[in-house]
């Protein structure tokens, strides 16, 4: 019986310690706010320190590369990222694509107090070339890169595979000179996304960004590296799955930008085991009315040198963007092979970002 007193009574005291806590409690919000939640900082802060992120492209394409035409529809992509403000220094940032793999995870932290020196850990997009940094949001082509960009960046190479231009490894990145001179320098794996490097050697990535003026940026950059094939390749035959090999690169290249005109060309070059391959682009958009755009583009491709592997792509197009990120996109694209039948590719796609 003592010993249910004692628990009744510690349980009455406490409930009248809550009891009175809560009243004051519920007095005090009633003097500061009738709003729930308005007072709690923490979960101010918190939301204000994260950006939620995503796109999807899904469309139409149709071709006749070989004897049978091809036509399907098609989800490129569906991509969802976070990025969440640690400190006022330190971010770090997550992207999935729900179509395919993990991209993207690292965190930045900036040293200086200016934006002249920032350390970069983890799995992103390598810096080699002008187009492979950009988004799939912002490039005109429904095809995303040119043939160059997509062979030479790691995007997609039989020899490299396919690893959507990202690599893993630690870079440093910032701006000089009042923003004029942008600079990356990266150690990289040279293996690609979601793997461990296969050879043990690691690349090194640098890239240079000029603006001498407004609108106009020029952009040179160059790889140093050695692969580990994962495949094998018609225009290299030498290497075999699983050897390791020279791979390098250079690219140079500008981009004019501005409301009533946006012109960007490059030219690029690699080399892989003994064989060079060469390339370059030029694409324009030019606003037509409101929210209309015409496009264009020239793109050629030699992925081996000495051999007649070269490939040239000419394309014209239009978008419309409905609303803010989202646009709707048509595209004719005449290709000529040097080492099949020539073809024609119509493709169209909707893109809707947040």
């Amino acid at each position: 019986m003592r010993k249910f007193n004692l628990k009744f009574l510690t349980l009455a005291v406490l409930l009248a310690v809550f009891s009175s806590t809560a009243a004051m409690g519920q007095q005090t919000e009633k003097q500061k706010s009738k709003k729930p939640f308005e007072n709690i900082d923490w979960l101010k802060e918190l939301i204000s320190r994260i950006e939620l992120h995503g796109y999807a492209q899904a469309g139409y394409s149709y071709d006749n590369a070989t004897d049978k035409t091809n036509s399907s529809f098609n989800l490129k992509r569906t991509l969802f990222w976070a990025k969440a403000r640690i400190t006022d220094r330190w971010y770090f940032l997550f992207m999935h694509d729900f179509n395919s793999v993990v991209q993207e995870f690292y965190t930045d932290f900036r040293i200086t107090n200016n934006k002249a020196l920032t350390v970069r850990l983890g799995q992103f997009k390598n810096s080699f070339s002008l187009e492979n940094p950009m988004s799939p949001t912002q490039l005109e082509l429904i095809d995303v890169c040119s043939q160059s960009v997509t062979n030479l960046s790691g995007c997609y190479d039989p020899l490299y595979g396919l690893n959507y231009g990202r690599d893993i490894g630690l870079m440093i990145y910032g701006d000089l000179f009042k923003d004029k001179l942008h600079y990356e320098l990266a150690l990289m794996n040279g293996q690609g996304i979601n793997k461990k490097d296969g050879n043990g050697d690691k690349d090194v990535i640098l890239k240079l960004e000029y603006k001498p003026i407004e609108h106009l940026r020029i952009v040179a950059s160059g790889q140093k590296g050695r692969g580990h094939a994962v495949g094998t390749a018609a225009w290299n035959p030498d290497i075999k799955e699983g050897d390791n090999y020279r791979r390098d690169r250079i690219s140079a290249g500008a981009e004019w930008k501005n409301d009533k005109l946006s012109v960007r060309a490059e030219y690029l070059a690699g080399k892989d085991g003994d064989v060079t391959s060469r390339g370059a682009y030029m694409t324009a958009c030019v606003p037509v009315i409101k929210k209309l755009d015409a496009i264009a583009s020239v793109d050629y491709f030699d992925r081996n040198t000495k051999m007649e592997y070269d490939q040239t792509n000419a394309t014209i197009g239009m978008q419309y963007w409905f609303y803010k990120k989202c646009r709707v996109q048509l595209q004719y694209t005449r290709c000529w092979r040097q080492f099949d039948k020539d073809y024609d590719w119509l493709q169209a796609q909707v893109q809707v970002a947040f």
